[in-house]
């Protein structure tokens, strides 16, 4: 294993236990999706997740507001209400301790990611966001092949960690060892898709540690 792609949101954060309320109390009603499966959009670029809603299901919210509401809401969301993956920063130390590459991969536009790692004071040997990636974000491949090459590392010798379907699809399809992780018990997502699941934060450590160690 040479590197380490780690999304942000619902991995290096939780801060997915913080948009998912927020999505299905504040925003969905306003759309008239009250019952959408949040696994429809979880892991997608925000600006996308307006397109996808308006293509598939002909919503007609403005997307001025649509995209106002996720930007709003981002600020209290990251600066104020998200913890850090448990002894995450020790983590990517163990990995640096071993020659292992790692980066940050996420579909939030840099200004969030800025300030995860302003608030945590994580430093990453690469910072990848789909929003300012000249091409189509999760579920599709390019941010994790781009990510990669900004990195130069082979694909197949790196290991992606995900939360979501379309994160996890995205990694895979770009060649990586998929490491699906689970927020909790009453997380359901269904990760088959993903070459591991880590089911907590101690299991997601020794399965990157003994992978970077060659076991």
């Amino acid at each position: 294993m040479d590197a380490v792609c780690f999304d942000m949101d619902g991995v290096v954060v939780d801060s997915e236990d913080y948009w998912h309320p927020y999505e299905r109390e504040q925003l969905l009603p306003l759309v008239g999706l009250e019952d959408l499966d949040l696994d429809e959009i979880t892991g997608m670029n925000y600006r996308e997740i307006y397109d996808y809603l308006a293509e598939t299901y002909e919503i007609e919210a403005d997307r001025g507001e649509f995209l106002g509401w996720y930007e709003e809401t981002a600020t209290a969301i990251y600066g104020e209400e998200v913890a850090l993956l448990a002894d995450g920063d020790e983590l990517l130390a163990e990995l640096r301790e071993r020659g292992v590459t790692v980066a940050l991969v996420s579909s939030s536009p840099h200004d969030w990611i800025d300030v995860v790692l302003d608030r945590f004071g994580l430093d990453f040997d690469a910072v990848v966001s789909a929003d300012a990636f000249d091409g189509p974000g999760k579920p599709e491949p390019g941010v994790y092949e781009h990510a990669a090459e900004r990195i130069g590392v082979d694909p197949v010798e790196t290991v992606a960690v995900e939360d979501s379907l379309h994160g996890i699809e995205s990694a895979g399809r770009a060649g990586m060892h998929v490491v699906g992780f689970r927020h909790g018990a009453a997380d359901e997502t269904d990760r088959s898709g993903a070459d591991y699941v880590a089911d907590s934060p101690n299991d997601l450590r020794e399965h990157l540690l003994a992978r970077a160690d060659g076991d």
